[in-house]
Parts: C-alpha cells; sequence; structure tokens
C-alpha cells in the first residue's frame, strides 16, 4: 500500500463509518416497521389468545396501578410548590390550581405513565420474550402451528394500548389530588375554590388529548419490550442487552412521540 492509498482510507474512514451508521439505522427502522405492521395485523384478526390477554391487562394495568400512582402523586405535589414559587415572582399565584390540572393531564399524567410502564413493562416483556428465544420456545410454537405473534406479540400489544389510558386517568386524579392537598395544607389555599378552579379550566379535549397519547405510548411501550425481546441472541447476555435497549428505545420514542402529537394537537386545538 501506498503513501497516497493510506492516506486516502485514513480521509475516507469517517464517511464509511459515517455510511455505516445510517445504513444499520435504516435497516433498524425498517426491521421495526416490519414487526409493527404484523404486531398490529395479529393483534385486529382473528384468531386471539383472550387467556393471554386478560393475563396481560392484569400484569400490565393492575400491577403498575401503584407505581404510577406514587409517581403522580408526588409529581402534582411538586408542581404545585414550583409554580406556586414560580408565579409568586409575577403575583400569579392564584393560577396555580390551573396550571397543574393543565400540566398533569396533557403532558406529565401521559408521559409519566408512559415512562413508569417503560422502566418496569417494557423490560419486562422483553426479559420474558428474550427467555423464550433463548430456551427455543418460539421455535417450538412454530413447530405446533402457534404464530408466535398471535400468542406472545399481540396479546401484550393490546394490553398495553387499553391499560395505560386508564393508568393515565388515575394518574391524572391522583396527579391533580397531590396537587390540591399541598395546595389546601401547605401553600393555604381554599380548598373548594382550588376545586373549582380546577374543574372551571379544564376542557373535555385537555383531558382527551393526553389519552389518545397514552394509548400511542402503550404502544410504543409494548412493541419495544416484543422486538427486542423476539430478536433477542447470545444467551444471558443478550437477554439482558434486550431489555436495556428495549427500556432506552421506549423512553426516546417517548419524549420524540409526545413532541409530535403536543404539536398536531396544538393546530388542532
Amino acid at each position: 500500500m501506498t503513501a497516497a492509498e493510506a492516506a486516502r482510507r485514513v480521509a475516507t474512514h469517517p464517511i464509511q463509518a459515517l455510511g455505516r451508521s445510517t445504513l444499520a439505522t435504516v435497516r433498524m427502522v425498517g426491521a421495526v416497521g416490519v414487526f409493527a405492521v404484523r404486531g398490529v395485523i395479529a393483534a385486529l384478526t382473528p384468531i386471539w389468545f383472550f387467556s393471554q390477554l386478560r393475563r396481560q391487562i392484569v400484569a400490565i394495568g393492575f400491577f403498575s396501578l401503584p407505581v404510577v400512582g406514587l409517581t403522580a402523586v408526588f409529581t402534582g405535589a411538586a408542581l404545585a410548590l414550583n409554580i406556586f414559587t414560580g408565579g409568586g415572582r409575577f403575583n400569579a399565584e392564584q393560577v396555580m390550581p390551573q396550571i397543574v390540572a393543565l400540566g398533569i393531564t396533557r403532558e406529565l399524567g401521559p408521559v409519566l405513565a408512559a415512562l413508569m410502564l417503560a422502566g418496569r413493562v417494557s423490560a419486562a416483556i422483553a426479559a420474558e420474550i428474550g427467555a423464550m428465544r433463548a430456551t427455543e420456545q418460539i421455535d417450538a410454537m412454530r413447530t405446533l402451528s402457534t404464530d408466535p405473534f398471535r400468542y406472545l406479540v399481540a396479546p401484550r400489544l393490546l394490553a398495553a394500548v387499553l391499560t395505560l389510558p386508564l393508568l393515565t386517568a388515575v394518574a391524572d386524579i391522583i396527579g391533580i389530588a397531590g396537587g390540591w392537598l399541598v395546595a389546601t395544607r401547605v401553600l393555604e389555599f381554599n380548598p373548594t375554590v382550588y376545586i373549582r378552579n380546577t374543574i372551571d379550566f379544564l376542557e373535555s379535549w385537555d383531558i382527551i388529548s393526553g389519552l389518545i397519547k397514552a394509548a400511542v405510548f402503550g404502544f410504543i411501550v409494548a412493541l419495544m419490550g416484543c422486538y427486542h425481546g423476539y430478536n433477542a441472541s447470545g444467551g444471558a447476555r443478550g437477554v439482558g442487552r434486550a431489555t436495556t435497549h428495549a427500556v432506552v428505545s421506549s423512553a426516546i420514542l417517548i419524549f420524540a412521540t409526545d413532541y409530535l402529537l403536543t404539536t398536531l394537537f396544538t393546530h388542532m386545538s
């Protein structure tokens, strides 16, 4: 190799690395898209495994209530204190109930509930399906003429889409209650006036938009857990990587999708 060829290779190495990264990203986006389409088709067409669906609804929805509720109540309380402190600089402390309610219902309720599910549910889904992949249980399903997408993926997608809006509704109520508790017990707001201001200010679209976000986030959480678990390789270490990737990718997609949906809903309202 001549000196000129060596210099040319060094100069083009960053470009090659960038090209490989771009192709890998495009390849992964395409694989996730194909996986999502297959999962949606399996979820919307028969055959359905209702026993698996019931099991996933309990695992994803019911068992997530404590962590979502605790997150919501402390978020509402902290939000009330910060808004009161910030509003005091402009003599606008009295708008605190309205801002707490709006922030919880439109943004913090669905986002925080989804992040809690990303850490708890997406990781569990990836670990469970990844372990099944490592122990060849998924291959055994195909041998027994059972579609893994219908038995493993579809129930989890449906359960997450159905339960996360319900969890978000609970988080909205508990979060607003946390703000009310701090406002009335610590900041000396009138309890009746606080509740009346909250009810009069909130519109139905504020709540509905948050629930729509929650359904989309639920799909993302379940999809990332299923995708990374289904494609896990390398034994126990591969299952660990799949779990980590599921949580990280879920969180990133939740924030990105939240921005896109907020932009869309802002133009619609």
